[in-house]
């Protein structure tokens, strides 16, 4: 049975599953997609024929706009590229498979960067835009990981840098009028969070389209932004990662990122509540629990066991953020809980830009069982879809509002790698995961067995996930065995690092690597590393279960 299903990944035809191409463009970013050598197939179902229709979907999603390099658009109703989304955290998702395009996305914005210092918000065919911030996802690390996992290059890297430097002192300048060191919001669309009730009774952009004003007949602008903060603590831990890199002294920013957190803490993380609000002038906290909860944790705040609070209190609790596809956008509990998905809203619907976000919140704290919970419903969800939707609803996983949204197209691309596929990371390592999608709805079949490949630095992995197994190929020939629920992960020349516990349950089983045998049983989220031709217990941090109050 492997060997049909690995005949079967080997014969895929891309041109064939791609299809007649619309702009003279899309044949440069199809060619930088084949090189990449990804191609994915399934024993059954329909996940494989919306996987092809998302690939060629991304590329009407890419698009010449204010300069000769193409560069991503959102897609949709959404002619451009925006700073909190399709700047940062698609375009870091879009590096791992057509790097140009998100090297030119992120240039785009240091090009069009104002005198002043200020980025623009969006960058459109009629040229950048400067209304209002919109921030979520910071640039920074977006540019570190595409620099890091691509060896973009110092010219790139170096021009980024100064771009952004700049851009933290217009934030100084102009977005900390009350002195607190926090990041002020201004309007609604600051944080891209149209009709959130946490916005009710605030203009949707600042005061006279000036980014620099807010409504001074406003009772309670402006907010201290928890999001916005954490954005900036975050964006500046990464800029001292840039400044060394650059052989600059990195201590300032990780000073000034300190100063950000500190401020993050004293005036918007309630005790009681254990959770981040905005405060608004009069000094009371907006008790609105929304997303923002997963914005912060995006920006790495928090240790694991603060992260692990969060969990059990808010983003896997059934009453909270934990729906049917989770995450919604606003807690199911609030009164103000809207879940229709059927326009533009942060009201409630679950938003697929909160759910390319989240999994870095969960890995960078380990918590790799826990993401799958998200990966399986939304991906058994994508499988019935007719269109790539900007949010999905959390009851029913039908896709709501708009088409041909490249951060749903994103997520099917990330969340099918992160689950069955071969996952390169900006640290120099390559995930074999060693799971399929499940069928959770109606017993519906998603895609049986899964086959994945993927060129990295010339050679080329194939990777089948059967229903008891998983094997690996390396440049055609049988390289690693191991047994399904592991996560196989080495370094980029194939070397055997490690194995993570991908599943709830306890695995055991025999890994086959190069010519040995290595028996083992693993937990979930456990960590074992490969040293010295064993298999050592590294980390053992359990499982956070999902709850209900």
């Amino acid at each position: 049975m492997s060997e049909s299903l690995l005949r079967q990944l080997r014969e895929i035809d891309i041109d064939e599953k791609v299809g007649s191409l619309k702009k003279p463009s899309d044949q440069n970013s199809l060619k930088e997609w084949k090189r990449s050598g990804i191609r994915f197939t399934t024993r059954s179902g329909k996940l494989e024929q919306v996987y092809y229709q998302a690939v060629r979907t991304l590329l009407d999603c890419i698009v010449p706009t204010g300069g000769a390099a193409p560069i991503l658009h959102e897609g949709g109703i959404y002619l451009g590229c925006w700073l909190e989304s399709t700047g940062t955290i698609n375009a870091e998702l879009l590096s791992r498979f057509m790097p140009s395009v998100s090297e030119a996305t992120y240039q785009s914005f240091a090009v069009h960067q104002r005198e002043d210092g200020m980025l623009p918000y969006k960058v459109t065919e009629h040229g950048p835009a400067y209304r209002q911030i919109q921030l979520v996802t910071p640039l920074a690390r977006s540019v570190w990981n595409h620099y890091k996992l691509n060896a973009a290059g110092r010219p790139f890297l170096q021009t980024m840098y100064d771009a952004m430097v700049r851009y933290d002192e217009w934030l100084v300048q102009y977005r900390n009028t009350r002195g607190t060191g926090c990041v002020e919001a201004f309007s609604t669309f600051d944080t891209g969070h149209d009709l959130s009730p946490r916005f009710w009774h605030v203009p949707d952009t600042p005061h006279r389209s000036d980014a620099t004003q807010f409504n001074p007949d406003s009772p309670i602008l402006p907010f201290l932004a928890p999001d916005l903060t954490a954005n900036v603590y975050c964006q500046r831990l990464y800029l001292a990662r840039i400044a060394e890199e650059l052989g600059l002294p990195g201590e300032q920013w990780q000073t000034k990122a300190e100063e950000s957190l500190a401020s993050l803490y004293r005036y918007c993380f309630d005790e009681e509540d254990h959770f981040f609000y905005d405060r608004d002038r009069n000094d009371e906290l907006v008790r609105v629990q929304s997303d923002v909860l997963l914005r912060v944790m995006a920006c790495e705040v928090g240790d694991r066991a603060f992260f692990d609070t969060m969990l059990k209190r808010y983003l896997l609790n059934t009453r909270k953020f934990f729906a049917k596809y989770p995450f919604t956008s606003m807690s199911m509990d609030d009164p103000r809980f809207d879940p229709f998905s059927t326009y533009n809203s942060w009201g409630g619907a679950s938003n697929f830009l909160s759910l390319i976000r989240a999994p870095h919140a969960f890995e960078h704290h380990g918590r790799h069982v826990e993401l799958t919970w998200v990966l399986y419903p939304i991906l058994a969800s994508f499988a019935k879809a007719t269109r790539f939707a900007q949010a999905v609803s959390p009851w029913t996983g039908d896709e709501g509002f708009t088409e041909a949204y490249s951060p749903s197209i994103l997520c099917l691309l990330d969340y099918v790698e992160r689950l069955c596929g071969i996952l390169p990371t900006p640290d120099g390592l390559l995930w074999f995961t060693g799971l399929v999608p499940y069928d959770v709805d109606h017993g519906e079949e998603i895609t049986g067995e899964t086959g994945y490949s993927r060129m990295i630095d010339g050679v080329t992995y194939e990777l089948l996930n059967l229903q008891e197994e998983s094997l690996l190929y390396r440049d055609g020939e049988s390289y690693m065995r191991f047994p399904s629920g592991v996560r196989a992960v080495t370094d980029r020349y194939g070397q055997l690092k490690s194995l993570i516990g991908m599943s709830v349950r306890e695995v055991r089983g025999t890994l086959f690597y190069e010519d040995g045998e290595y028996p083992f049983h693993l937990k979930g989220n456990q960590v074992l590393a490969f040293e010295d031709g064993r298999l050592i217990e590294k980390l053992t941090i359990g499982v956070v279960n999902p709850t209900y109050k």
